[in-house]
């Protein structure tokens, strides 16, 4: 003996639509990746043309260096890894991260300057 199962009813077109995202949404998304990759390689450009082009003394060169370094880590982690986009919890930890990094920092330059300054 066969059992019929009864099939469960496939909802309507409309609905199917929005599990998903639409094409209109994935193109939107599209151009906001290509135009932070974009921003990227123009940013990478200016690095590699301020390092070889123009005769900057070394402390400007690495200021210079770690703004547009910054700027690059602010596209990859806002647009890419969605920071901009996601709840405050997420920014609450980077800054707190970003504290403990200046700490880090902060803490051989203390050190040194005690050192030498006496």
């Amino acid at each position: 003996m066969t059992e019929h199962v009864a099939a469960e009813p496939t909802p309507p077109a409309h609905e199917q639509a929005h599990h998903g995202h639409t094409p209109e949404e994935i193109r939107k998304e599209m151009r906001v990746y290509i135009t932070v990759f974009v921003g990227l390689a123009v940013l990478t450009i200016v690095t590699v043309v301020a390092c070889y082009k123009f005769d900057l003394p070394v402390h400007t060169a690495i200021v210079v260096a770690l703004i547009v370094a910054s700027i690059k880590g602010f596209l990859v982690a806002g647009f890419f890894m969605h920071l901009l986009t996601e709840r405050k919890v997420i920014y609450g930890v980077l800054i707190l991260t970003g504290f403990f990094f200046a700490v880090l920092l902060w803490g051989p330059t203390h050190n040194n300057y005690d050192m030498f300054g006496r």
